[in-house]
């Protein structure tokens, strides 16, 4: 079974490419009645939608393999001499000397 992250991915992505197609298609490549201001927002809408469907897949799939991901590090990892909390300055040499 796919994984949801990956399902819901590939959902946008299928979603989002096929109202584009249909926009090229069926409106802007044959004779008609003007693109109204909606039909433009609905392709704006739907050119994030494969960005963010991409990423969607992309990061399932990093996730899957095992990789970390760059901007969620556990505050953890920090090390402490570069903490600028309260606690951790309470606890420095220059503070106990006085």
């Amino acid at each position: 079974m796919i994984d949801r992250q990956k399902l819901i991915g590939w959902i946008i992505l299928l979603w989002s490419g096929g109202y584009i197609f249909y926009l090229l298609k069926a409106r802007l490549l044959v004779a008609g009645p003007p693109i109204e201001r909606r039909e433009w927002i609905y392709l704006i809408m739907s050119l994030v939608g494969l960005v963010l469907g991409t990423l969607n897949i992309r990061m399932a799939a990093a996730r899957l393999r095992g990789d970390k991901v760059v901007w969620s590090k556990p505050a953890a990892n920090k090390p402490a001499a570069n903490s600028n909390t309260p606690a951790k300055k309470a606890g420095k040499k220059s503070d106990q000397a006085k």
